[in-house]
């Protein structure tokens, strides 16, 4: 369930920090944000792929470590990329 290149160049285009940007933490959580939710849809009609759950369940922790990471550096930052994401509710 990978993002495609269209998408993915709209949300690095959308949430990096400067003009060559492509790796900054706000990307690579957008991104993984992408793949989180393109995942859970596909795990509504395939309730039985435990293999790709294992995975999801990997990029969760490292969306969290990317998360916790930007926090503590810039919380600024983390709070305007929350919200944007729709991530707290």
């Amino acid at each position: 369930m990978s993002v495609q290149k269209a998408k993915k160049q709209e949300l690095i285009k959308e949430f990096k920090v400067h003009e060559k940007d492509t790796g900054s933490s706000e990307v690579q959580i957008a991104l993984l944000t992408e793949r989180i939710n393109n995942l859970t849809q596909h795990f509504d009609r395939h309730k039985k792929d435990h293999h790709s759950r294992q995975g999801l369940l990997r990029m969760v922790a490292k969306r969290r470590k990317l998360l916790d990471y930007l926090k503590r550096e810039d919380e600024g930052r983390y709070h305007e990329i929350v919200t944007r994401l729709n991530l707290r509710k």
